[in-house]
């Protein structure tokens, strides 16, 4: 069902966490993926050579994507390496957890400079070359629950992924006409390094058999709906949010009925 042979793909964020997840799976399917990272370098590295043993090939571009020079630099090298672009995935992160009466003007600004500004840049850009190549393309944007999830303390990341949402679905419109499909996918509690900030590792994993799968998504859980929505079986799905959160957003559910009441 999923072929990407000879597609071009770029994961932002890709050196960890869900953009590894997407890299991989993406190379599983044979595209060439670049992966972009800012500030792990090696890690980056990691993930191409599990995309080479995968079969697919892989080219890293360090680039900063809330910046949007840094954004111009990145899709040049893509074109000079591979002449265009099939596959754009936004999955760069930065998040704060911070009391909003805590919270200064520059730590929700570079929050959203990552997590909305640089899906912005990114897909202008993309989307720019798939037009010019006339064949369409996929973007896909990882957002989260929490973009309907008023999860406290997470002000700038919540409010970043409503409105990423909001563009997905207008960009989704406005690119109708040259067959680009813009989707969502919002994953639920997914365990990555980055989880690790937050909760030493025996409190998480004992949090996550209370959530209503008995365990957070991995990696690949996310990945594989993201590969999904990038091939040609998705060509009919465009403007969709796919939730891959295992339940996460449900009421959880009501206690057994006593039967001798």
């Amino acid at each position: 069902m999923i072929d990407l042979q000879g597609k071009v793909a770029v994961v932002t964020g890709a050196s960890r966490g869900i953009g590894r997840g997407c890299a991989l799976e993406m190379a599983r399917h044979g595209a060439r993926v670049v992966i972009n990272y800012r500030s792990h370098g090696d890690e980056a590295e990691a993930v191409a050579q599990e995309c080479r043993d995968l079969g697919g090939e892989a080219l890293v571009v360090q680039a900063d994507v809330g910046d949007r020079p840094a954004v111009d630099a990145l899709f040049a090298t893509v074109l000079e390496r591979f002449g265009g672009v099939d596959i754009l995935v936004n999955n760069a992160l930065r998040t704060i957890r911070k009391p909003f009466l805590e919270l200064t003007p520059e730590e929700v600004g570079a929050t959203w400079d990552v997590c909305l500004m640089a899906p912005f840049y990114c897909s202008q850009l993309a989307a720019r070359q798939m037009v010019r190549q006339g064949r369409g393309g996929k973007i896909v944007m990882i957002s989260s629950v929490l973009a309907f999830i008023p999860l406290p303390n997470s002000l700038p990341y919540n409010t970043a992924k409503a409105g990423l949402e909001q563009m997905a679905f207008t960009m989704a419109t406005e690119l109708l006409p040259h067959r680009i499909n813009v989707n969502v996918v919002e994953p639920g509690w997914t365990d990555t390094p980055g989880e690790r900030a937050f909760l030493p590792e025996e409190e998480l994993q004992a949090e996550a058999r209370k959530l209503p799968w008995g365990r957070m998504a991995t990696i690949h859980d996310i990945g594989r709906v993201v590969a999904f929505l990038c091939s040609d079986a998705a060509d009919y799905v465009t403007a969709e949010t796919v939730r891959v959160d295992g339940g996460y957003w449900l009421p959880r559910a009501p206690a057994p009925v006593n039967q001798d009441t």
